[in-house]
């Protein structure tokens, strides 16, 4: 029963690191087009979103490595549900600007 408790709190870090990272990743990517120095901004953005999430894939997973797996399962959840919300996020910004 502890164990299940334990699993699940790592899928919860897990999304929360994965949409730390991904969200890092959209907000890059947006000011990154209109920045100064792009390459320094996706350098910096990349090695700060890295060294976040293998912390807390370190810190999460205690040396288990059933609780590193859970902490996987959450952040490509994460990842699926950033991606889904971006997309449509895209798609609403590109019809209300051919509406005008």
């Amino acid at each position: 029963m502890r164990e299940i408790l334990f699993l699940a709190a790592s899928t919860a870090a897990g999304a929360a690191l994965g949409a730390a990272f991904f969200g890092g990743l959209w907000l890059t990517v947006r000011k990154g087009v209109s920045s100064q120095r792009p390459a320094l901004l996706f350098m910096s953005s990349l090695l700060l979103r890295m060294s976040v999430a293998l912390l807390g894939f370190y810190v999460v997973s205690g040396g288990h490595w059933e609780r590193l797996l859970a902490c996987l399962v959450g952040f490509t959840a994460a990842r699926v549900i950033m991606t889904r919300m971006t997309e449509l996020n895209a798609s609403g910004a590109g019809e209300t600007s051919r509406a005008s």
